[in-house]
């Protein structure tokens, strides 16, 4: 339904209608969107409405919408003919659990949720509210992109946003929900903010679409296949993560909001624990398997460690070398880094590296302290990853971690080989504290590897190359491919049994959690990109 703008000046010269039947009739008006046809459109898609979103997110009852009335400006192209109240996207506060955030929901019935001048401006006051008052931002995002009949006016809509995007990077938690159409400069938003969520088979990303990529590189593929929400939580790693329902993606946002502080200058909410430390889980002492080349599954430590049905896994589907997420430890959140030694060996990649960089630089912009899980063999070597910057993600992550100031424990479970042993939260770059379990390796590199360079003249001239190899090979695991070294330097501050990790964790937290490290006084750092 178009809103007239007749009515929206000449108000105060309508002596014949109550003017409280106005604002209830605006009111009305504004809840309609782009009217119930476009609404059965909608729904027919299999999609929510924008409002419907917002209902799902915050608490009930506890929207307070701003902006309601606000119309566009333009009047090229019949924009003068067409107007709707909102503009395309509702804004506004609210609580999810009782806490304030401010969220945006774009309209998919009013100029297919397009973005507008006005339309830009409503987005930018809350995320300066958001600022002002140190709050989360949620953007539900679901639009055809810049309206084209406002030309530059929309791209610099664009712009305004993201430029408060990354002035509010690192101040609130930022998180985006894509719930339909997401393309062009649209994209970019999103790609700023702290997490993306994404719908499977209703919503895409991209910066050019199917029919610009076939005339430029002659190449046929769909939406979903450019796109989708399985392309980028599985090849990109663009959105954190895929949800099958707009219902399941509301459900996941207001989940990860739960382990967040509010802002930057807050510490993430803590739950009331009654569970106690358990003072031995006997299932841990059977996790790591007696060959130390079988693989395990990282999730059987952290399960068992972590309070019970706590772990909220973030970029499940990418890099799965390297496990990442949300946890609570007595009711504390914290973020967990695993080495996940069922994929790849627990090796470090491209993608493995810059997933968990990201992952922990979030932590530390939000007080969130860090536990890592140690199991890697090292780097991944190849053409591949050489030539493609391994060296420079790699980095990324060593970066990340030299960087960060929360409290940091590192548990090393079996290897800790070569470069990958500094880079995953050594005591050399700033852990607080280090544990090993006695199946522990901390070497420069595997015992076979090291034989046969170490020895390698005295393996050539036996009479039984083979057996002076596993002698060697023995002779090598026994000197250093255990966690002993290590903490006869220091460098590992105990070395436990795996059944009492958990109370180790819960009582050094607990140590650390009046810790104060501050950076030198720098603008900001130069994070190898």
């Amino acid at each position: 339904m178009n809103a007239s703008i007749d009515n929206n000046v000449t108000v105060e010269n309508n002596n014949n209608k109550s003017r409280f039947e106005i604002l209830k009739r605006k009111n009305a008006e504004a809840l309609t969107g782009g009217g119930e046809e476009r609404i059965k459109q909608q729904h027919a898609r299999g999609k929510l409405t924008a409002r419907e979103r917002i209902d799902l997110l915050v608490d009930e009852g506890s929207f307070e919408e701003i902006g309601k009335f606000v119309m566009h400006r333009s009047k090229d192209f019949g924009l003068d003919k067409q107007y709707y109240l909102g503009d395309g996207v509702i804004t506004g506060y609210g609580t999810v659990n009782g806490r304030l955030i401010y969220v945006y929901s774009q309209d998919f019935t009013v100029f297919g949720g397009s973005l507008s001048e006005a339309h830009a401006e409503k987005i930018v006051k809350i995320m300066e509210h958001a600022m002002k008052n140190g709050a989360p931002v949620i953007g539900l995002n679901d639009s055809g992109g810049a309206r084209i009949q406002e030309g530059v006016v929309s791209l610099g809509g664009y712009a305004d946003i993201f430029y408060r995007n990354t002035r509010a990077s690192g101040v609130v938690p930022q998180i985006s929900a894509i719930m339909g159409p997401c393309a062009g400069g649209a994209v970019y938003s999103p790609a700023i903010t702290d997490f993306i969520f994404m719908v499977e088979h209703t919503a895409y990303m991209f910066v050019t679409g199917p029919s610009v990529v076939k005339t430029v590189t002659h190449e046929d593929v769909t939406s979903e296949e450019l796109g989708g929400a399985s392309t980028h939580s599985e090849k990109s790693g663009v959105t954190h993560f895929s949800c099958p329902s707009e219902v399941e993606c509301i459900e996941g946002i207001r989940k990860l909001l739960g382990y967040i502080p509010q802002n930057c200058e807050d510490t993430p909410p803590v739950l009331i624990w009654e569970g106690g430390e358990q003072d031995y889980i006997s299932a841990l002492d059977r996790v790591v398997p007696e060959d130390p080349h079988l693989p395990y599954d990282i999730r059987e430590v952290i399960h068992p460690i972590v309070d019970k049905d706590s772990f909220f896994e973030v970029h499940e589907k990418f890099a799965g070398n390297i496990v990442v997420g949300f946890a609570r430890l007595a009711g504390r959140s914290i973020g967990i880094v695993g080495n996940q030694p069922a994929e790849l060996a627990g090796v470090l990649d491209i993608h493995a590296s810059a997933k968990a960089a990201r992952f922990v630089r979030f932590c530390d912009s939000f007080n969130i302290p860090l536990l890592v899980f140690e199991d890697v063999p090292g780097f991944l070597p190849g053409t591949d990853q050489e030539w493609n910057g391994i060296i420079i993600n790699g980095a990324k992550l060593l970066y990340a971690f030299c960087e960060a100031t929360v409290p940091r424990i590192t548990v090393i479970t079996r290897k800790a080989y070569g470069g990958a042993y500094d880079v995953m939260n050594s005591k050399h770059i700033g852990a607080d504290l280090n544990f090993a379990w006695p199946t522990a390796e901390i070497a420069v590199m595997g015992a076979k590897g090291a034989a046969e360079i170490i020895f390698k003249r005295e393996i050539a001239e036996a009479d039984n190359p083979e057996a002076k190899l596993q002698e060697k090979i023995a002779e090598y695991t026994q000197k250093f491919a255990n966690p002993y070294r290590a903490a006869h330097r220091g460098y590992v501050d105990e070395v436990i049994m795996p059944g009492e990790t958990r109370k180790k964790l819960i009582r050094g937290f607990k140590m650390l959690e009046n810790k104060v490290d501050n950076l030198p006084k720098k603008k900001h750092g130069n994070i190898p990109l």
